[in-house]
């Protein structure tokens, strides 16, 4: 008898410690996700060799990219970086009080229920933002916004030079007159290079972050911007290997509004900026393995704007083809707007390349901010991208609008617009002259065929609601 109790007893202490054990495993397993954003400047969608670019070589985002559930049909809210990147962290259009400012947004007019970041500090995360902000500074810098942590993060649209000393202009450069980066020379040396040294530096924080508390951090790199800068080795590589190309007898430039669009990726110093930025990416998704954060880490990797590909009546050294994808930087053609957007999660998200839902940067903090707390902001116009990814339904009829009210035609050549996607159907209406163009995406994408004469009532309708969506604002 005794025995039988002895054993009796065994067996529930056994069966308790399972229990607990299993509970324990279920607490580990639930643990919020780390987050990641790597926010690339001036990246065009076809400057990946996973898009289709023969001339930069980036393995290592091509390797993101295959662990990603990608969206092929993300855009950028602005076809510039400023605006673009107010949606992005407010998850709102950006257009405020009819026009879409180029500086000065007002950050802290966001309400305490929208900012995405003092959701994310609230439920315990510790976040940090490195590198290029420009929507201000003092209280609408990134630590006025609401970030714990801000490095080389100031109003500083683009670097004075990517060539230490970072904030000295160099050659053809010598007489720029820019607002210079903080924070990030004295950390530096002789011979270093802004990207390499920005990314040091978040590796650096990663690795002497809390453990108890998930990071949700923010990667914004100055690169690809110009100045068009590269290390030597970089540039020789790459002029070498650009020579041998054969770009066929295709144009080199074709017109485009006041000035001509790039058709060849032909820029060798171009060329190896986008490769060190892929270098880069390589050691964080290096560092995530070493650092064990690789399976609770979210990675989301996109550009703020198409690649500048275009000049207007200022002829200017251009970086970049966005070919197939019409037009590029300022535009809001496809070339313009159109950027890669991954989002990787090992072991939890499917890869696979999404091709009828429609995302907007503007849906990226919505998105995390489900993922990592099960919060909606439901009063914002970003929508969580997560029902999508998760139940592989897709949005493919979604309405989307853009308005570019601050065309440059001395710089990129484009001039005042407005535009609305709705499923494959885009309209784009230069409201000063009154054109309407009308464009089929799922057989157009170059954007050569307007149909709006073809198709009066779509385009009527459509150019409706885009004047309707204008007048809220």
């Amino acid at each position: 008898m005794m025995k039988q109790i002895a054993l009796f007893v065994l067996c529930c202490s056994v069966f308790l410690t399972s229990c607990f054990s299993k509970k324990k495993d279920v607490r580990i397993a639930q643990k919020a996700p780390n987050i990641i954003v790597i926010h690339v400047d001036d990246l065009g969608y076809h400057d990946l060799s996973t898009h289709g670019s023969e001339i930069y070589q980036t393995p290592h985002i091509d390797n993101l990219a295959k662990e990603s559930f990608e969206f092929t049909n993300a855009y950028a809210n602005y076809p510039r970086c400023v605006p673009s990147r107010f949606a992005m962290m407010t998850g709102k259009y950006p257009i405020q009080n009819g026009d879409v400012p180029d500086d000065g947004f007002e950050m802290t007019d966001v309400s305490a229920d929208e900012n995405f970041i003092n959701q994310f500090n609230t439920a315990g995360y510790q976040t940090a933002y490195f590198g290029k902000w420009q929507l201000g500074h003092d209280t609408h810098s990134p630590k006025g916004f609401g970030y714990n942590y801000s490095f080389a993060a100031g109003a500083a649209g683009s670097p004075i030079s990517f060539l230490y000393p970072f904030n000295t202009p160099k050659g053809h450069n010598r007489n720029v007159k820019k607002k210079p980066i903080v924070d990030i020379e004295e950390l530096s040396k002789e011979g270093d290079y802004l990207t390499d040294n920005l990314t040091t530096e978040f590796i650096s924080y990663l690795k002497n972050a809390d453990k108890n508390k998930p990071v949700m951090a923010v990667l914004a790199y100055y690169a690809v911007h110009q100045p068009l800068e590269a290390k030597d080795a970089d540039v020789k590589r790459n002029r070498k290997e650009i020579s041998q190309f054969d770009f066929g007898e295709g144009l080199e430039y074709i017109s485009e509004g006041t000035g001509r669009t790039k058709m060849r990726q032909d820029n060798a110093t171009y060329a190896a900026m986008v490769e060190n930025l892929d270098v880069n990416i390589g050691r964080i998704m290096t560092t995530l393995k070493q650092l064990g954060m690789d399976e609770n880490t979210i990675v989301v990797f996109s550009s703020d704007h198409g690649g500048l590909s275009n000049d207007g009546y200022n002829k200017r050294g251009l970086a970049t083809s966005n070919a197939p994808l019409r037009a590029g930087k300022g535009w809001l053609y496809e070339g313009g707007i159109k950027v890669p957007l991954f989002v990787r999660w090992k072991n939890h998200i499917q890869p696979q390349k999404e091709t009828t839902s429609i995302a907007m940067l503007m849906d990226v903090f919505p998105t995390l901010l489900d993922y990592g707390t099960g919060k909606i902001v439901s009063t914002v116009d970003g929508k969580s991208l997560k029902p999508i990814i998760e139940t592989k339904k897709s949005n493919k009829n979604r309405v989307v609008y853009w308005h570019s009210s601050k065309a440059r035609p001395k710089n990129t050549g484009d001039a005042k617009s407005s535009a609305i996607r709705e499923g494959n159907m885009k309209l784009i209406h230069f409201y000063e002259t009154n054109t309407v163009e009308l464009y089929d995406l799922s057989s157009d994408l170059s954007e050569e065929y307007n149909i709006a004469t073809q198709q009066p009532e779509v385009a009527d309708k459509l150019l409706k609601k885009l004047n309707q969506w204008k007048e809220n604002f």
